[in-house]
This record gives structure tokens, sequence and C-alpha cells, in this order.
């Protein structure tokens, strides 16, 4: 560990917590489009900007100066905005899941073989389609929104097949773990959670973990 290293980790760092006051500002301005009252709790307001340069500094640390660094840089800003957009008013804007899906194409079609991403996205947006349609039919009511489901063929497109299977499995075990907590608190079994953040987490946690 050199202190070049370090030093880039902490001032990528801080180019992470600049752009990610960028996404909360995105975010209010997405909102108020949407006719949504943006909140104005801490979490809400510094919550973006602390988390996209704790998650720069790490993948600087882990990647170094590289092209591969300013890419994934590019869609850690569009999860952390999942993230904390679809905690305050649970929805994922088609707004920033179309273009970012777009651009997650194009970066796929450059890797080995490169239809793997396009199958991954068809695959995962289809599967939570199919989760959707039933959880809405047996549950009668929303258990999976339509922005989870293009979430997911936007995981597939940026992180490809095996790796989606692993970000989607560390957001379950994420969600379940923080829907037992809210079911011994509350004591009872009303009530849902968005899943959203917990998939964008997932997700953050494949990336850092993917080859360059």
């Amino acid at each position: 560990m050199s202190a070049t290293t370090i030093l880039f980790s902490i001032g990528w760092g801080l180019v992470g917590g600049a752009a990610g006051w960028f996404v909360r500002w995105g975010s209010v301005k997405l909102a108020r489009m949407e006719e949504l009252e943006p909140g104005s709790l801490r979490w809400q307001v510094v919550g973006p900007p602390i988390l996209a340069a704790l998650v720069f500094g790490v993948f600087a640390f882990q990647l170094g100066a590289t092209p591969t660094l300013l890419v994934r840089s590019l869609f850690i800003l569009v999860l952390v905005q999942v993230i904390f957009f679809d905690f305050e008013h649970r929805l994922i804007l088609d707004r920033v899941m179309f273009p970012a899906m777009a651009v997650a194409l194009l970066v796929s079609l450059f890797r080995d073989p490169w239809w793997a991403g396009i199958a991954a996205g068809l695959g995962a947006g289809l599967l939570f389609l199919v989760l959707a349609l039933a959880g809405s039919a047996i549950f009668k009511t929303e258990a999976l929104g339509f922005g989870d489901v293009k979430f997911a063929a936007f995981m597939g497109l940026l992180l490809g097949p095996l790796p989606t299977v692993q970000a989607v499995f560390y957001g379950v075990v994420l969600a379940g773990v923080v829907s037992i907590v809210i079911i011994a608190r509350q004591r009872n079994l009303k009530g849902t959670i968005a899943y959203g953040p917990y998939l964008a987490a997932g997700a953050l946690i494949v990336l850092l973990l993917l080859p360059q």
C-alpha cells in the first residue's frame, strides 16, 4: 500500500462527495418534476454525498487510476441515486433508468462475449416481471414495482449473468435482514419495504469485485 494510492483514493473520494451533492440536487429536481415533495431530513440531504465519497474512495483504492474506475464511478452515482430516491419516495425513475440502461448496454458490448450483458438484462428483467405479476395476483398488492423490473434489467446489462445473480442474492439477504428487524420492532407482519436500495447495494458490492 503506497502513499500515492492512499492519496489518490482520498482525492477520488472527495470527487465522489462533490458528485454526490450533484446527485442530491438532481434528485430534488427530479422529485419536483414528478410532483413529489423532496425531504429535508439529514440522511436525505447528506446521505448521497457521504455514500458516494466512501464508495468512490474504496473503488479508487481497488482499481487505481484506470478507465475502468471512470466508467464504474458513473454507475456508482446511478446506484446512489436509486438507493436514496427509492428510500425517500418508493420510486425508481424512468428518467434515471433508461439513460443508465443505454450506457450499460453500450459498455456491455465491449465485454467478451458481447451478448452476455444483453442476455443477463433480458433474463433479469423478465424474471422480475414474472415475480411482480405473480406477487400482484397472489397477494393482491404490489409486491415488486415495475421500477424494480427495469432496475433488474439494468443490473443485468451492467454486471453480466453470474454477477447479476450474486447481486440479487446480496440484495435479497440485505432486504431480508432489514425486514426481520422491522418485524421484530413493530411486532407485526404488515407493511412493505422498497427493494431497490438493497438491490442497488448488492450491485455495488458485486461491481467492486468484478475484474477490470
